[in-house]
């Protein structure tokens, strides 16, 4: 019990860390977008083949503030941003909440799913590699993660396409409700970030397995696959699950590649129409929120560490 007051206090400093971070994340961004060379605001305005209205502009200026000082603009984006709203977009005129919204959970879907695609193959690579002897291939099955991360993601997706839908018509590009529309796009972001977490796995099961105690706990008698679930696998955790985090970063900024691959509707589709119409606002929200999303995965695995392993507990408990 006494335990928990100082979980609660290591908690509650990595998430103030984790706030103060995406406002700073905020901050830089706004700035570097309002110091970049070019007025893309007023050259989007001022032109006649968008079609505003005098009243528009005098009013979407005023919204964003864009006479006043930098400083200004920064505060006034600041206590919008404290009350949940991201601007509105110059194209659409729409709330940048409600634009992002319709490319965030396609997006997602497919993250999550490469993600536990990932897992699975970088697990299934590293457990086989550990039980099966040279002759079986198990010391081959260690030069897959390399393999892997050898081959771009873009061409594991046009070899999908070729032979799984053009080849042997296993999915169609065009039928984005069926299930093989997120399986196969899944599979493809995968492949290369199962590679990473295969290749740790490996090496921390390798390293927890030539420890003393590894040895103490062979020469009592345990078997190999006791040695395996009990003694190694949980010190191998903490690095693989390090690594998966990162993962998780990759699978969001790569899931965009392969979405514009396969023809999905998502974040990808929002970002690119954004920089096509230098729509500021929406390419701001853009890079906040990936910033939001990998510090959230990243305090997720922060507070997951000392339950892990205890004898962080003990650290922070020390700080």
């Amino acid at each position: 019990m006494k335990q928990l007051p100082q979980y609660a206090r290591y908690a509650t400093a990595r998430l103030a860390q984790a706030v103060v971070t995406v406002l700073l994340v905020y901050v830089f961004v706004f700035v570097i977008v309002t110091l970049l060379p070019g007025d893309p605001v007023s050259d989007r305005l001022s032109n006649p083949e968008y079609g505003y209205s005098k009243e528009t502009i005098e009013q979407m200026l005023a919204y964003f503030q864009l006479d006043q000082p930098i400083r200004q603009q920064l505060w006034v984006a600041l206590e919008r941003l404290a009350h949940g709203d991201l601007g509105l977009s110059y194209a659409s005129n729409l709330p940048v909440s409600t634009v992002l919204w319709t490319g965030i959970p396609a997006t997602l879907q497919l993250a999550a799913t490469a993600f536990v695609f990932a897992v699975v193959l970088a697990f299934t690579i590293a457990v086989a590699a550990y039980f099966l002897p040279g002759r079986f291939g198990g010391p081959v099955l260690r030069t897959f993660p390399s393999l892997f991360l050898s081959v771009p993601n873009f061409l594991i997706g046009l070899i999908v396409i070729d032979v799984l839908s053009f080849q042997l018509g296993l999915f169609t590009l065009s039928d984005f409700r069926s299930p093989t529309a997120l399986i196969f796009p899944a599979v493809t972001l995968a492949i290369p970030a199962s590679a990473p977490i295969a290749q740790v796995l490996i090496s921390a099961l390798d390293n927890a397995g030539a420890q003393p105690y590894a040895t103490v706990a062979i020469s009592k008698g345990i078997g190999r696959f006791g040695l395996f679930t009990r003694h190694l696998l949980p010190n191998a955790a903490l690095p693989t699950t390090t690594i998966a985090a990162i993962i998780v970063g990759e699978l969001l900024g790569g899931s965009i590649i392969t979405e514009a691959i396969f023809g999905r509707t998502g974040v990808g589709t929002v970002i690119e129409k954004a920089v096509t119409e230098q729509d500021v606002p929406v390419l701001q929200a853009a890079v906040v929120l990936a910033a939001v999303l990998f510090l959230a995965i990243n305090l997720i695995v922060d507070l997951i560490y000392p339950v892990l392993d205890p004898r962080l507990r003990t650290t922070e408990a020390a700080k």
